[in-house]
C-alpha cells in the first residue's frame, strides 16, 4: 500500500450529487479515528448569492485544497478521509462551462489519493437547494467512471441503503488499509 504525500493515506469519498458522500465521510472517519475535510463548495455555496461562475469554481478549488492541507496538518494518525476532492471542480467546470482552468487540471495530476469510495447512485434524491441535477445522476457516474480511470485511480463503488452502504464503505476502506 502507498501513501500520498506527507506519509498520510488519503481517503476520498467523491461521486455524483445527492449520492451519500458527506454521510459516508463522516462515518468513516469516525469509524477510524481520523479527521474528515468537509466539502468546502458547499460552505462557499450557501454564501454566494448568484449563480456560480467559472471564477467561483476556482475559488472551490482552492478554498478545498486549503482545507485539506489544514486538516492534514492536524492528522495524528497517518489517515485522513476527504469528503470530495479538487475533482469535482473539474467535472463542474467541464459540465456547465466546457472546459476547465489549467490551476485546476494541472494540480489534479499531481494531488493523489490512495481510495477513492465511488458512491453509487442508489439512493433516492434528495432535494436540496445546492443540488441542480436530479435527472442527471447516471450519466455524472458515468464521468465520475472516466475521470477516475483516467487517473488510473484506486476505486471503490459503494453501493447499499442506510447502514448496508456505511458497512460496504467502511469495509472497502478496511480491505485496502490491510493490503
Amino acid at each position: 500500500m502507498s501513501t500520498s504525500t506527507q506519509g498520510i493515506i488519503k481517503i476520498a469519498v467523491v461521486g455524483p450529487e445527492s449520492t451519500g458522500k458527506s454521510t459516508m465521510a463522516n462515518f468513516l472517519a469516525q469509524e477510524l479515528n481520523t479527521f474528515c475535510v468537509p466539502e468546502y463548495a458547499r460552505y462557499y455555496c450557501e454564501n454566494l448569492n448568484k449563480q456560480y461562475t467559472v471564477e467561483d469554481e476556482v475559488n472551490m478549488f482552492h478554498g478545498q485544497r486549503a482545507l485539506e492541507e489544514a486538516i492534514a496538518a492536524r492528522v495524528a494518525s497517518n489517515l485522513l478521509v476527504c469528503d470530495t476532492t479538487i475533482l469535482t471542480v473539474k467535472i463542474w467546470c467541464d459540465h456547465l462551462f466546457q472546459y476547465t482552468p489549467d490551476i485546476v487540471v494541472n494540480e489534479i495530476k499531481t494531488r493523489k489519493y490512495d481510495l477513492y469510495l465511488l458512491m453509487d447512485i442508489d439512493l433516492p434524491w434528495e432535494d436540496d437547494p445546492l443540488r441542480d441535477f436530479p435527472d442527471q445522476r447516471e450519466q455524472f457516474l458515468e464521468i465520475w467512471k472516466k475521470e477516475l480511470n483516467a487517473l488510473n485511480a484506486n476505486y471503490v463503488l459503494v453501493s447499499g441503503i442506510g447502514e448496508q452502504r456505511l458497512n460496504n464503505g467502511l469495509q472497502a476502506c478496511k480491505d485496502f488499509l490491510n493490503k
